[in-house]
């Protein structure tokens, strides 16, 4: 329905649409920012994996970029708030950064392409400097996109309503809230899934294109849903930037301290009283209850520097785990869904429950007290992380060093044979291979049998398998390369050994593992965790052979001389693990992701409701920026100690953030401990007391000074007036 806004009885002709007493400009704002979420948190899900299995960057650079975009994304807010409040308005400032960011999404998604520069048609881009240089200029535009309009949407939106509509603007922001966490949610569930299909031209690789290309598509909705409101919109024309006032303010303040360091000039109370000669008494005092909360503010990174590891090192410990949950099976980056789905169970019951139970047991639990032990939770949150990783490591290989090289052995032979490789003595039966890598750091003698000995030499930093077969009266010793790191993205390296009589093709669902000759190995295929069956042909003949995988192993499965095809053909394969399968379960992952989500509700939400009640009126978006900051500078830790820590262990990188935080923490509580709240209304209501007297006074001095200036003149005129009439009597 149409009606007349309360406001509006001055002016008649301006209308606006209403439902159930909400602007409809409203419900365009919701959805414009839940498709806009869905697309930053769901192109963010994949990003770090994107960096690691496509770009092919290593885990520690790979987590520098991903921070390094993190805090490009909480530093262009401040650009964006200027923007919008000194020059374009909010409304231009969202379409133009919202078109900066679509482009941004969209080159994102282009540069994941890999048939763009795959000439030789195997998957792999040849031009990978292509791809890094595209996906950097996607990034820069997206921090810049999606910072920039941060600060503007909320805004937008409340602007939308009329003094009358407290209660209704209240709802907004909830309903506001909800649509960002439940963007975050679907997004970080169904982009995963995207990204574990398989696309391409040529060769099918996984559709980091399909993950990017969604969310880029709701980027583009998101934008075109916000500019079809357009003429429901209340567009509040710019008014200038209080940050910017803020900032000449404590310039100025500054500056003029300095000028007059000298010691005979008098000291003030503040150092910010030293911006009286310019500036407003209320202003000053508005901007010394900022500085007082931004002071706070300095210990806060080091929580963001832990919680933002969630989309990057996390989700590399999630690649080496068991996602298998029975009916479900969990993609690690997937994983970060439980940190939306704790919040939304965890913020009403700590409202409704945990704070009114405190506040029954007569104890002070005052904001900062919160925020504290949201700080100690999060600490606990990276020392359970690092006790996963702990049992993680246990069950990794160990994968040979650059000074040492590994080989295991497979005796293709149809009876046992002893086998001698320098110093370790075995034997082995038929079509079996030993149980572990032997490691050997120079030449050895290989002995098998009886009579056949060779000198043999394994390259350093390689594993390696070595087939024993029968060359005529003799036994030959033929070498493979093994793979020497855990499969990727939790899939299962797989190849066919073939001892059969003649050449051999076998496949799985859609790949193919070519046609394999006799005595010959074939290449790895990464086969995803499930049911696995093998197709082997010869000519019109096919056994299938069936297998179930998990996640990140590594088989090699023999067929034997003796494999003949018919019923049963399958009970005479082989398999031979070389990379055991991953045995912890992500659901350990699920105690640190309550302690960090815990830790978030108790220290995000009360560090944002407390700095809103210690600003002033004027100020709110001057500690937004600040709070914003926060998390940027916790992000650049989190790049810097990746690149300078040495620490060859995961879970000692853990401990070390855990260790920083639990410091930081300390060092906050005794700040808390010192501050002393303040209730900023009171202070403006007093200054606005203030002022008419303050008027007066300034009044009456410039009436004495203009009753100084007219009686000094009269006595000017009147001795003027005496000496003329002296002269005059002088002159007759």
């Amino acid at each position: 329905m149409t009606c007349l806004c309360k406001g509006d009885l001055k002016n008649p002709k301006q209308k606006c649409a209403t439902v159930c007493g909400y602007p409809i400009s409203i419900f365009f704002i919701v959805v414009n920012e839940f498709c806009e979420r869905f697309s930053y948190y769901g192109m963010r899900a994949v990003l770090v994996l994107y960096f690691k299995y496509f770009l092919r960057w290593d885990d520690d650079f790979a987590t520098t970029i991903y921070h390094t975009f993190v805090a490009l994304c909480y530093l262009t807010p401040i650009l964006g708030a200027i923007v919008a409040d000194s020059w374009l308005g909010k409304f231009k400032t969202i379409v133009y950064l919202s078109i900066v960011y679509a482009v941004g999404q969209v080159i994102l998604a282009v540069s994941a392409i890999h048939d763009i520069t795959d000439a030789n048609k195997d998957g792999t881009p040849d031009n990978m400097s292509f791809h890094i240089a595209l996906s950097m200029v996607g990034l820069i535009l997206i921090a810049l996109g999606t910072g920039g309009i941060k600060p503007c949407v909320a805004a937008f939106g409340g602007d939308q309503f009329q003094d009358h509509q407290e209660k209704q603007r209240s709802t907004f922001f909830s309903i506001f809230y909800l649509s960002i966490n439940a963007g975050s949610l679907l997004s970080t569930v169904i982009t995963p899934i995207l990204r574990g299909q398989e696309c391409g031209i040529h060769t099918k690789q996984k559709c980091y294109p399909l993950a990017f290309g969604v969310p880029a598509a709701l980027m583009v909705v998101a934008l075109i849903v916000f500019i079809v409101g357009s003429r429901m919109y209340n567009k509040t024309a710019p008014q200038g930037n209080i940050m910017v006032k803020v900032c000449k303010c404590i310039g100025f303040a500054v500056k003029n301290r300095f000028k007059h360091r000298a010691p005979q000039y008098p000291k003030r109370d503040h150092w910010m009283d030293w911006a009286e000669e310019k500036y407003d008494k209320l202003l000053i005092a508005q901007v010394k209850m900022v500085l007082k909360v931004l002071f706070l503010y300095i210990p806060l990174p080091m929580f963001w520097a832990l919680f933002d590891q969630q989309g990057s090192r996390w989700t590399l410990q999630a690649t080496t785990m068991d996602g298998d949950f029975g009916l479900l099976v969990i993609q690690p980056d997937q994983m970060q869904t439980v940190n939306p789905i704790l919040i939304l169970i965890l913020v009403p019951i700590v409202d409704s429950v945990l704070y009114p139970l405190i506040s029954k047991c007569k104890l002070n639990f005052t904001p900062l007290r919160r925020m504290t032990v949201g700080m100690f939770l999060a600490a606990l949150a990276f020392v359970a992380a690092a006790l996963v990783q702990i049992q993680i490591d246990k069950t990794l290989p160990t994968f040979p060093s650059s000074t040492v090289g590994q080989a295991k052995f497979i005796n293709m032979l149809n009876n046992p044979l002893p086998i001698k490789a320098g110093s370790n003595g075995f034997t082995l039966n038929a079509f079996k291979a030993n149980e572990d890598y032997l490691t050997f750091d120079k030449p050895f003698e290989l002995q098998l049998g009886v009579r056949d000995t060779y000198h043999t030499t394994i390259q350093n930093g390689t594993r390696n398998t070595i087939v024993i077969i029968q060359n005529g009266p003799h036994l030959e010793p033929k070498a493979f390369s093994d793979i020497t790191a855990k499969p990727e993205q939790g899939a299962n390296a797989m190849r066919f050994l073939n001892g059969f009589a003649s050449a051999l093709n076998v496949t799985v669902g859609n790949q193919d593992f070519g046609l394999i000759v006799t005595n010959n190995m074939s290449d790895y295929v990464a086969v995803p965790q499930g049911d696995a069956q093998f197709k082997i042909r010869n000519n019109a003949q096919e056994c299938v052979y069936s297998q179930k995988l998990g996640f990140g192993s590594s088989f090699t499965i023999i067929i034997p001389s003796t494999f003949a095809f018919g019923p049963n053909c399958d009970s005479s394969i082989q398999s031979v693990v070389d990379i055991r399968p991953n045995t912890i379960h992500m659901a350990w992952m699920i105690p640190q992701y309550f302690l960090i989500t815990a830790g978030e509700v108790v220290f995000s939400v009360t560090g944002l409701e407390f700095s809103y009640s210690q600003a002033p009126s004027n100020m709110k978006s001057v500690l937004q920026a600040g709070w914003l900051l926060t998390v940027a500078v916790g992000n650049i830790i989190v790049l810097i100690v990746a690149e300078a820590a040495t620490l060859s262990d995961q879970w000692a990188e853990y401990i070390l953030f855990a260790s920083l935080l639990v410091l930081v923490c300390i060092i906050f509580a005794v700040m808390a401990y010192f501050y002393t709240y303040i209730d900023p209304t009171k202070v403006e209501a007093q200054f606005a007391q203030n002022k008419p007297e303050e008027k007066k006074r300034k009044s009456l001095e410039m009436a004495c000074k203009d009753s100084f200036k007219h009686d000094k003149e009269d006595r000017r005129s009147s001795d003027s007036s005496s000496d003329e009439e002296e002269a005059k009597q002088t002159k007759i």
